[in-house]
């Protein structure tokens, strides 16, 4: 049986489709990777949300249609790998150039989360979350937590979930010699569930 909240939204959206109405998605995962290894990520966080995915290019920018989905989405998940502590050039450009949107409150009670990838089990990954962070607290929006307990015990494996034990967002590992498809699956399951999460909290929000 479908949540009383979830089955308004659901119902709501499908009265739009029915009326032939092109609807924008609620979430918006927007993200920059540099080897393919955060975008996998950033595919698991938007199975979950049943989010669009918005690729930030190798020159650091989106196109006008990209920003009309960000301003019209009800929730935004920021994806960047940690280079040097901290998130990308390319993502820090998108970020300075949300500028304008910040000046006029133009994603003020928005939802956000975030996620970030490195080689490192550590890799300074805690900064770059905090830096996602801080974007979304710029913009006036509601931070969505991770929201997991994590797996840290001796007898944790690749398979469980939370395994870096991140809070505030989602942190996963990529080997520096791991192909894409090396991802521990833990990590790739963990943010699946917080893309989730986000959906669960978005729509609580939207119902309201």
């Amino acid at each position: 049986m479908l949540h009383p909240i979830r089955n308004r939204a659901m119902q709501k959206r499908l009265t739009h489709l029915k009326a032939g109405k092109q609807t924008m998605a609620d979430i918006i995962v927007v993200y920059h990777s540099g080897f393919g290894h955060t975008k996998k990520v950033a595919e698991h966080v938007a199975q979950g949300a049943a989010a669009e995915l918005v690729a930030i290019s190798e020159n650091g920018e989106l196109t006008e249609a990209d920003w009309a989905k960000l301003n019209a989405a009800k929730a935004i998940v920021f994806g960047s790998p940690t280079y040097m502590g901290n998130v990308s050039w390319q993502f820090k450009k998108f970020a300075d150039a949300t500028s304008r949107i910040w000046y006029n409150r133009g994603w003020q009670d928005k939802i956000f989360g975030g996620f970030t990838n490195s080689a490192s089990p550590v890799g300074d990954k805690g900064l770059t979350l905090s830096a996602l962070q801080t974007l979304a607290s710029q913009h006036g929006g509601l931070w969505v937590s991770l929201g997991q307990l994590p797996s840290n015990t001796k007898a944790t494996q690749p398979t469980d979930p939370n395994t870096l034990g991140g809070s505030v967002g989602l942190l996963v590992q990529s080997p520096a010699d791991a192909s894409v498809d090396e991802i521990p699956q833990g990590h790739l399951d963990t943010a699946v569930a917080y893309g989730k999460r986000i959906a669960a909290i978005s729509a609580r929000f939207s119902a309201a």
